[in-house]
């Protein structure tokens, strides 16, 4: 059965959800794949509000943690390091 959608285009999320004893560092690299998964197109933070309220409803699952965290990192700026942050004079 095909459970991928424009926001879980290879399904990963679903499958994730679907692993027994399925451990959090496990789920990070599931979330990085689906992550990089998606296309430009797509709006990340959006997608994952979308499949955090399809999914996310079992809060003790590793994967609605590691989700969670996700879209706060996405919504969090940062500040550019380097020599982009520099004073030009």
């Amino acid at each position: 059965m095909d459970k991928s959608t424009p926001d879980d285009p290879k399904g990963l999320i679903y499958e994730a959800y679907r692993i027994e004893g399925i451990t959090k560092p496990e789920c990070r690299t599931i979330f990085l794949d689906w992550a990089l998964s998606l296309g430009v197109e797509c709006e990340t933070n959006a997608a994952l509000r979308r499949l955090l309220a399809l999914y996310g409803t079992d809060a003790a699952h590793p994967m609605s943690e590691v989700m969670s965290e996700g879209l706060h990192a996405i919504a969090t700026p940062r500040r550019r390091g380097g020599w982009r942050s520099r004073k030009r004079d």
